[in-house]
């Protein structure tokens, strides 16, 4: 039986490099030689703290792009030697979420695991919704962006931001910088803050008014409320962090009638406090969000293939898969937006 190689998260810190056995598919499914995986904040927050949705060890991973190298009979619009980019889940469509539009909250949403390993399974559900051929214009690269991309897409489509509005996005990780490049596409005035100088100079790139650096800055909140019009606060507050100390103090950077963005998955257990006088005074909008939909992601693919973001601010250095820990590590470390897995041809 043919083989490969794949990763496992084996415990919280361990990652293991496996032989395992080449998947075989099933009829409406197919199967991915992989090009590129990208280390991802979820796989860094797995690997220093867990998950709550899954517990290891388990399959790790789930960015990817890579070329089709077995098609299942029934699978239809796609053959071998098909370059694709592939969503990691798809929703039911039947349940009663899928039904009322919010697919993100479907019952049965399926995740496919194991996108660090030189080939992976996708299952059918995936193949007919989320995944998608590439141009040939597109890189594997590119194309493996296409599922963070997607949660920005979909958080931003939940977001009220008009031309010309204030926009304050606390994180300048990967999903923080798209969310500031789609928000200074919408013409917004959009402030960054983090404490890294290399993911603020991304932000710079991304074309954002300010990149601010909160290192030493005991109170942020009154620090980044001075960017705005008489230090009233912002119109709209992203938080992309995953840090609830960062949740509250965003709540407390929107303007009166202001509106809030919590995206950052926080660890389990964590409790927000919320002033609610000021929720009820100030009128203030708090919205959480979580993960994305077909939508968001056909359309993220749409607009990295426009060319809306680049690969190269998002994903700096390359690795091999039996290096995998060491590209997650710098990741963690904030030394990289992100890295690449690559494979050999």
């Amino acid at each position: 039986m043919d083989t490969m190689k794949a990763a496992v998260l084996w415990e919280q810190k361990e990652i293991r490099i496996i032989e395992t056995p080449i998947p075989e598919i099933a009829d409406d499914e197919v199967l991915v030689k992989n090009k590129v995986s990208t280390t991802c904040g979820t796989d860094v927050k797995n690997y220093m703290r867990g998950y709550p949705l899954v517990a290891p060890p388990h399959p790790y991973g789930h960015e990817f792009s890579g070329v089709i190298v077995a098609v299942g009979k029934d699978v239809k619009g796609f053959k071998e030697g098909d370059r694709v980019a592939v969503h990691n889940t798809a929703p039911c469509g039947h349940c009663y979420y899928c039904k009322h539009g919010q697919p993100s909250m479907c019952d049965d949403l399926l995740f496919n695991r194991g996108s660090y390993a030189e080939y992976v399974k996708v299952p059918g559900r995936i193949v007919q919704q989320n995944m998608f051929k590439i141009k040939d214009s597109t890189s594997h690269k590119a194309a493996s962006l296409m599922e963070p991309f997607s949660c920005a897409v979909y958080g931003i489509m939940n977001t009220p931001i008009l031309q010309g509005d204030t926009v304050i996005i606390n994180g300048a990780g990967p999903i923080g910088l798209m969310f500031a490049r789609l928000a200074v596409l919408k013409g917004a005035k959009v402030i960054v803050s983090d404490m890294k100088e290399n993911r603020l100079a991304v932000a710079e790139r991304l074309g954002v008014w300010k990149a601010v650096d909160l290192t030493d800055i005991e109170d942020t909140v009154s620090y980044l409320r001075s960017f705005t019009d008489d230090e009233r606060g912002a119109d709209v507050v992203i938080e992309a962090t995953g840090l609830v100390q960062v949740w509250e103090t965003s709540i407390k950077m929107a303007r009166k009638g202001g509106f809030v963005l919590l995206f950052g998955g926080t660890k389990k257990g964590s409790v927000l406090h919320v002033d609610t006088t000021l929720m009820h005074y100030s009128q203030i909008t708090i919205k959480g969000v979580f993960h994305t939909t077909p939508l968001a992601v056909q359309t993220a693919l749409e607009l990295i293939e426009l060319g809306v973001i680049d690969e190269n601010d998002f994903v700096q250095n390359e690795y091999p898969l039996d290096q995998l820990e060491e590209a997650i590590l710098e990741h963690a470390r904030g030394e990289v937006i992100k890295n690449a897995i690559v494979y050999p041809d």
